[in-house]
């Protein structure tokens, strides 16, 4: 009779306990971890990420960076400026040695003077850094709010309910959105709703922004509503006597979280450009207040003298811009299950 074979030798097969050992010690990853792990690899994305956060960090330490590094951005400096034609002296103590080259640029004025009134383009930079992105996030958050509440209701209840959103939405998109700000902006008091000021000016303007936008978002919310409304987990839900509000807000908004987050970081970008033409255009933040568009309304009559003042505050706005623009693509692809 042949003996058994010795399990017991080097070559013998693994128990199965210890064959499954690594399975058991190798956690599952979560859908963000994987978006994670996918926007790591997209450095542009990234990069633009690290951008975002160095703005709104600049943003919320503006009083800080000022008081470090500049000074107040409503103070005057005019005597560092020539009288004749408005540009930064090459040495204040001596007015006949002519326009410096580099528009005032020194260790207390890193990016330089404004022409004619001479305050310092720093500070203004990094607060009109805080009304750009207050009136974009603003905008935004209101956007989303609404387009996200009234694209899902119209997706999943389809009908006359879906008919009526709709039709509202294409009332919505067939306005004129800059005429009729300008026309709504420049008619609105000082004070009113128990604001005045710029803090009346920039609830005005995420109103006007947020509210008359939301039809993009609601489309996009509307379309993939249809089609998540039609699954599996949306039928068990109904079988186990969810009401509509559960279905609504437990169980398709979550699934909606990805493209909201993705068309939100695409249109906080706009919200930017959209709030720098209606300052640049006069309707937007009053003067002296700093803001992007109205320096560069400012520096139409002073660019060939101080070329300065209008590259510094559109640049601001070009890499605010460029560096959503890639974290929306960046986030886009990270949260696409079909992408690679």
């Amino acid at each position: 009779m042949t003996a058994p074979p010795d399990v017991s030798s080097a070559g013998a097969p693994a128990e199965p306990e210890a064959m499954l050992e690594g399975v058991r010690n190798t956690a599952g990853r979560s859908l963000g971890q994987i978006a994670w792990q996918r926007f790591k690899r997209d450095k542009v994305a990234m990069g633009g990420g690290i951008v975002v956060l160095v703005l709104i960090l600049i943003a919320l330490l503006a009083p800080v960076l000022t008081a470090l590094f500049g000074a107040p951005p409503t103070q005057y400096h005019q005597d560092l400026i020539d009288p004749l034609t408005g540009g930064a002296l090459r040495d204040p103590a001596d007015p006949a040695s002519g326009l410096d080259p580099w528009g005032g640029i020194s260790a207390e004025h890193l990016l330089g003077l404004e022409p004619v009134n001479g305050r310092d383009l720093f500070s203004r930079i990094v607060y009109g850094a805080q009304i750009s992105l207050l009136v974009a996030f603003g905008a935004t958050l209101l956007c989303v709010v609404i387009g996200s509440v009234l694209g899902i209701v119209a997706g999943y209840f389809g009908g006359w309910v879906d008919t009526l959103i709709s039709r509202a939405m294409d009332i919505f998109l067939a306005f004129p959105l800059l005429l009729f700000a300008m026309a709504l902006a420049g008619v609105i008091p000082d004070g009113s709703f128990g604001l005045e000021g710029n803090s009346l000016r920039v609830a005005v303007l995420i109103f006007i922004i947020g509210f008359f936008n939301w039809p993009y978002i609601g489309r996009i919310v509307r379309g993939q509503t249809l089609s998540l409304r039609e699954r599996e987990f949306v039928d068990a839900a109904r079988s186990l006597g969810a009401g509509s509000g559960h279905i609504l807000f437990r169980e398709l908004l979550p699934n909606l979280v990805a493209p909201i987050l993705v068309y939100s970081t695409l249109l906080i970008p706009t919200n930017i450009i959209f709030e720098a033409s209606l300052s640049f255009l006069g309707v937007g933040i009053n003067p002296p207040t700093p803001s992007w568009g109205g320096m560069l309304a400012s520096a139409l009559n002073t660019y060939t003298t101080s070329p300065h003042f209008v590259v510094i505050p559109g640049l601001a706005i070009f890499i605010t811009v460029l560096a959503f623009n890639l974290l929306g693509d960046g986030l886009r692809d990270a949260l696409d299950p079909r992408s690679q």
